[in-house]
């Protein structure tokens, strides 16, 4: 399940005119030169990490960065910032969400000037900007020694080819979100494996044809994270250019043994997430579960204000029994430009927002964290919800950012292959191809694209 536009990530494939158009720019950008932190070109690390002295420094020295961010947590975190460094000035622009920013970003790129010094680039679409020599790497900037302050994959998010091209801002944990109370009434148990998942998907909707487990009507994102959690490796990248897709791989085949028969049954319900319909439906009890990230918690709180008392967590839904492997669903991650002429003082900023004072404002207003030490805190992970029953409910979200399988890998063009999911794949959710079908035609179509901007291509 994709989390909202106007919230933490936005992997919807309403903005496949942005996708084409980023992707088209990315192609043309892919000469450019960044520079390092001294101000020479480099598009490797250099070996050589600056100081937390320079850095410390540099935020003594008047300067303007400018940070292009949607989070609405991030006017805090300036706010905050420039009180403790008072000669450093952020110029907070909100320069669109998800795919619309991505798109000014590489334009701006592109064209040699009007790129931002920091931007806020979800996890999916870091690898487009890295491999395109269009970040700096933050090792040089001595930030590599924040790793022990995340988890090892929520870093890998971070760590394309080697080179660390952002900092992780806020992560999506997958968990199951269900209604105590539809869950009662029906005497279902909460699920502990995908099998009894199934079962309960059926249970319930033969009790009730007008209730159902889930709503889905296909999205990239929650496909992506559901192949994830199962161990699946669906696309690798080697260097700048060699990419392997292979949506026929072991993990990808348990997700289409499990949701095939839910489409084909008619067991999901065929509400669009995030619509009107969607919301009344969690809200009457109609739409019971939401298997998603664990941001999904404020966004419950919020947008279904009736169904207060009634939703728990209960960690995802084990592919074997007895084995936890979760995923992530949602998250991003800060970047510094290579274009910046001002990378000590940006660096200085993203550590304050990412492991500093930035990262608990940032807790504290909604954002599922990705610092370890908060994950760790008893101030976050005592916290009991009424919303949620008075369960403490981060307990659950906690173990499960400690469950996420390492080792996943997004494509370097991935905002185009999400923009044409719903030619593809998506077409299994309205019974024109089978789900397994959809995936065979993304792939090759991602394949095709792949290859036709330079990319070296395997493909099974």
């Amino acid at each position: 399940m994709q989390s909202p536009p106007r919230s933490r990530i936005a992997r919807t494939a309403a903005g496949a005119a942005a996708g084409l158009a980023l992707a088209a720019a990315l192609a043309a950008c892919s000469s450019s030169s960044p520079t390092s932190a001294s101000g020479t070109a480099s598009s490797a690390s250099t070996g050589t990490a600056v100081s937390a002295a320079s850095i410390a420094a540099a935020l003594q020295q008047p300067t303007t960065l400018t940070l292009w961010a949607w989070a609405p947590q991030s006017k805090d975190i300036v706010a905050a910032f420039e009180a403790k460094y008072p000669k450093v000035k952020v110029d907070l622009v909100n320069a669109g969400t998800s795919t619309v920013e991505y798109t000014k970003l590489q334009n701006a790129v592109k064209a040699g000037s009007g790129a931002p010094d920091i931007a806020q680039i979800e996890y999916y679409a870091l690898p487009q900007f890295a491999l395109s020599g269009s970040l700096a790497n933050l090792s040089d900037l001595g930030l590599g020694s924040l790793k022990s302050q995340f988890s090892p994959a929520v870093w890998d998010s971070v760590d394309i080819n080697g080179d660390l091209v952002g900092l992780p801002q806020d992560t999506g944990p997958m968990a199951l979100f269900y209604n105590q109370t539809v869950f009662t009434k029906y005497h279902l148990t909460v699920p502990a494996t995908w099998a009894q998942y199934a079962a309960d998907a059926a249970k319930l909707h033969a009790a009730n044809p007008k209730e159902y487990l889930a709503a889905d009507t296909g999205d990239p994102g929650f496909v992506t994270s559901m192949i994830w959690s199962a161990g699946g490796h669906p696309y690798a990248t080697s260097g700048t250019k060699d990419v392997t897709i292979d949506l026929a791989d072991a993990g990808t085949q348990k997700f289409v043994n499990l949701w095939s028969p839910l489409i084909k049954g008619g067991l999901l319900d065929p509400i669009t997430a995030w619509s009107t319909a969607w919301y009344t439906g969690l809200s009457n009890g109609t739409i019971a579960s939401l298997v998603t990230g664990g941001w999904m918690g404020v966004d419950l709180e919020t947008g279904v204000p009736a169904g207060k008392g009634d939703w728990r967590v209960a960690p995802m839904p084990e592919w074997t029994a007895g084995t936890a492997a979760t995923s992530e669903n949602g998250g991003s991650s800060d970047a510094v430009l290579a274009s910046s002429k001002n990378k000590l003082a940006a660096a200085g900023f993203l550590e304050f927002m990412n492991s500093g004072a930035g990262a608990q404002i940032s807790a504290n207003e909604g954002d599922f964290p990705a610092s370890s030490t908060i994950l760790a805190s008893s101030s976050w992970l005592d916290v009991k919800p009424a919303y949620f029953g008075g369960q403490a409910i981060n307990q659950v979200l906690a173990q499960a950012s400690s469950d996420v399988l390492p080792g996943w890998n997004y494509l370097p063009f991935q905002v185009y292959a999400n923009s044409i999911f719903p030619d593809t794949v998506g077409q299994a959710y309205t019974g024109k191809a089978s789900l397994g079908t959809g995936l065979a035609d993304w792939q090759q179509q991602s394949a095709s694209y792949g290859t036709q901007e330079g990319f070296s291509i395997t493909s099974s």
